[in-house]
């Protein structure tokens, strides 16, 4: 019989947390199987999140903009803009709205 795996739970964040309540709720308590099925994923999962990944368009949008970088008159403002392709049978451009 192997030894019961020990988690500490507040060290872990809340999704991490609420990964290890769900696996114990479909795995049941047999033996510490959610325990060591969260350890394994837990040693295995991407360190740094989907923000660390590289966005190609998003790469390619700041060097457009990289030129008004320290242009004073060139003010995006606190919310920004979204950005929209053009949608429908012959339209063609960028449309940009400011966020409220």
């Amino acid at each position: 019989m192997p030894n019961k795996i020990v988690i500490n739970e507040s060290a872990l964040s809340k999704g991490e947390l609420r990964k290890l309540n769900a696996l114990r709720k479909s795995l049941g308590e047999i033996e510490g199987l959610a325990e060591r099925a969260f350890n394994e994923w837990y040693e295995n999962r991407p360190k740094g999140g989907a923000a660390a990944e590289n966005d190609p368009v998003a790469e390619i949008i700041e060097s457009a903009l990289g030129s008004y970088a320290n242009d004073k008159k060139f003010n995006l403002g606190r919310r920004g803009y979204t950005i929209f392709k053009a949608k429908g049978r012959g339209q063609k451009g960028i449309k940009a709205v400011r966020n409220d």
